[in-house]
């Protein structure tokens, strides 16, 4: 019945999104005996911001650090007397050359003359995106079941001490871990599946903290572009599941997973990718004492509980996604995804959780991946601490003074050949010869398959024959 109250509230949404949401809660009754308010409930809004903050001022936007040549592996590396490095910002994504053209945007995208036919499923009335620009097909646009900011973004965050947070979060609850410019934050993910986007800024750099709770993708951004720092919110609609976000400057429609301007004045722009992870709270809190934590707004009254219950059943289908599943794996089965130089390989958590650590090559480099349990998930029980432990990841260029480690578990730890010493999931070395130094973080992103696999078909599964 509660379900079919809030369908019928939504009686004035397009007919498309009643079908699929309907679908949903049907399909989700089949999955599981326990009450399971679909994906549809969650996102009703409870209320909404239409208000457009000025933006901050301009940072320029961060250029990305060159990766050292693996060389021989090493028998007895000592800590350099150097400051600790940080993670280091990696662009991954070139900045594309653009001819110009007649017509075109600044990035390259032309007028599309016949734009309106594609957006006639949608409610565009309170948009003044110029919707002549578009990078992909708006019959891909879909509506999520919410208005603009109908789950609302933060722009002005609160931040608290660890000894803070530490009584009201538990150790296993999965949190965002960034460190950048010397400076730790942690976005926990309890704040964030009820908001998705935070605007903030983190070692002087304007940055947007994502999470789309359909596509477990957190994913965070540089939010400078061209000299210009933008603002973002929930736009209210979906493309394969995955949130798609909107900029308060120009309006344009921005894709969550990939960073990449798809509708408006900045069609064809990409976002640089700031390398974070998902890590629980205790692994974050042991390694930044000092470190800030991201406060529920008072928005919700229903922090650390989970609207999206048992949504990462692997074998279950995901909520409002068109698509064409790729079968080589169960679609809701969590990959750390990895694209550089245009490869993109996904590494099965399934596989990750036998073998612990693996070295790889991604796009001509040499990369390693950790995998350590303790960390529960978001989107699975009604509690988040009492959630299943899904394990996090992380993945690091395996090099230290341009000398390749060589990384191994028995299980438990993960150490390095050459010196013995013990390395955390946040790829710091916190005990013997090694201790206090880190390896540079590649970007990669937790997704569930199915939604990586949408917007990255060519993608190669680790492990496959």
């Amino acid at each position: 019945m509660q379900h079919l109250a809030i369908l019928r509230r939504r009686a004035t949404a397009p007919a498309l999104f009643i079908v699929c949401a309907a679908l949903a809660v049907a399909f989700g009754a089949c999955v599981s005996t326990d009450t399971l308010p679909t994906p549809a409930e969650a996102r009703i809004p409870t209320s909404a911001g239409e208000g457009a903050p000025t933006p901050t001022a301009a940072v320029s936007a961060l250029v990305p650090s060159s990766s050292p040549t693996p060389t021989a592996a090493v028998s007895a590396l000592v800590p350099s007397s150097s400051p600790t490095p940080t993670a280091a910002v990696s662009a991954l994504v070139p900045t594309p050359v653009v001819e110009p053209c007649d017509g075109c945007n600044a990035y390259g995208v032309a007028v599309d003359a016949s734009y309106a036919d594609g957006l006639a499923h949608l409610s565009t009335r309170v948009w003044e995106t110029d919707f002549r620009f578009h990078t992909v097909p708006y019959e891909e646009v879909i509506s999520g079941g919410v208005g603009r900011d109908g789950i609302p973004p933060i722009d002005d965050p609160r931040f608290v001490s660890v000894t803070e947070a530490n009584e009201w979060l538990a150790d296993a609850e999965p949190v965002i871990a960034l460190e950048l410019n010397g400076e730790a934050k942690a976005y926990p993910l309890q704040v964030l599946t009820r908001h998705e986007i935070v605007n903030d800024e983190l070692g002087g750099v304007p940055v947007s903290a994502t999470y789309c709770p359909l596509c477990n993708s957190a994913v965070v951004f540089d939010r400078t572009l061209d000299g210009t720092v933008y603002d973002f919110g929930v736009s209210g609609n979906l493309r394969n599941s995955d949130l798609v976000m909107w900029d308060r400057q120009t309006q344009s429609w921005w894709q969550q997973l990939t960073g990449e301007a798809i509708a408006g004045e900045l069609a064809g722009a990409q976002l640089r990718f700031v390398p974070a992870q998902i890590v629980s709270w205790a692994t974050f809190a042991a390694e930044h004492l000092d470190g800030l934590t991201l406060a529920p707004s008072g928005f919700s009254s229903r922090y650390g509980t989970n609207p999206y219950v048992n949504y990462d059943n692997p074998d279950s289908q995901p909520f409002l996604f068109r698509g064409e599943a790729d079968r080589r794996l169960p679609p809701k089965l969590r990959v750390a995804a990895v694209e550089i130089n245009g490869e993109a390989v996904a590494f099965p958590y399934s596989r990750l959780a036998q073998e612990r650590v693996v070295h790889h090559r991604v796009g001509g480099e040499e990369i390693v991946v950790f995998f350590e349990f303790g960390t529960t998930s978001a989107i699975g029980a009604r509690s988040i601490p009492d959630a299943e432990d899904v394990g996090a990841t992380g993945v690091f260029r395996p090099t230290l003074d341009s000398e390749r480690l060589t990384f191994v578990s028995d299980g438990n730890a993960i150490t390095d050949q050459g010196t013995g010493s013990l390395w955390n999931v946040l790829g710091r070395a916190v005990s013997g010869p090694l201790a206090g130094r880190q390896l540079e973080r590649v970007n990669a992103q937790d997704h569930l398959w199915f939604a990586w696999a949408a917007f990255k078909p060519h993608t190669t599964v680790y492990g496959e024959p």
